[in-house]
C-alpha cells in the first residue's frame, strides 16, 4: 500500500521577495534567492498577480539603493523569467468582491488598499500562504492568511 504525501501549499510572492532575488547586490539576495529556491525545491506552487509584475518594473526602472535602474530589455527578460517561473493570478469580478468585503470588515485606507487586494486576490485564488519581506504591514489580515517573511529564523 503508497501513502499519497499531500503537496505543499502554494505561495503567493509580494514584489519584495522578487526585487530582493533579482539583484545580488540587494541587501537580502541570498536570503530572499534562497527562500526561493528552496519551496521551489519542496514542490512548492509559487504565485504573482500582473500587478506584482508591474511594481517589479517600477522599484527596478528607476534607481535604487542597492542598484542603479535596470534596462528596459532586461526587466523585459525578467518579467519573461517570471510569467514561466510564477502561476499567475489575474484580477477580475471575485477579487473586486473580495476586496470591497475587506473594506467592509478591516479598517484599510491609502496604500493598503493595494495590500487588501493581494489579500482579495489571494483568497479569490485559494491561496494561504504570503511570502514577503515585511510582514508587519499584513498583520491587519492575519486571521485570513499567514504571512511568512521573506528571512525566516532557525
Amino acid at each position: 500500500m503508497t501513502t499519497a504525501v499531500a503537496a505543499p501549499d502554494p505561495a503567493f510572492v509580494d514584489t519584495n521577495v522578487l526585487v530582493f532575488a533579482a539583484i545580488t547586490s540587494s541587501p537580502f539576495y541570498s536570503e530572499a534567492f534562497g527562500r526561493l529556491d528552496a519551496l521551489r525545491q519542496a514542490g512548492v506552487e509559487l504565485w504573482v498577480r500582473r500587478q506584482i509584475l508591474r511594481e517589479y518594473l517600477a522599484t527596478l526602472s528607476r534607481p535604487q539603493p542597492f542598484t542603479p535602474p535596470l534596462t528596459a530589455p532586461t526587466l523585459i527578460a525578467d518579467i519573461h523569467r517570471f510569467q514561466a517561473q510564477f502561476r499567475i493570478a489575474e484580477d477580475g469580478p471575485t477579487v473586486t468582491a473580495n476586496l470591497l468585503a475587506l473594506l467592509t470588515t478591516i479598517p484599510i485606507g491609502g496604500k493598503q488598499v493595494h495590500d487588501a487586494n493581494i489579500v482579495a486576490t489571494m483568497q479569490a485564488c485559494g491561496l494561504r500562504r504570503l511570502l514577503r519581506h515585511n510582514t508587519a504591514a499584513f498583520a491587519r489580515f492575519g486571521a485570513l492568511i499567514p504571512v511568512e517573511p521573506m528571512v525566516t529564523t532557525p
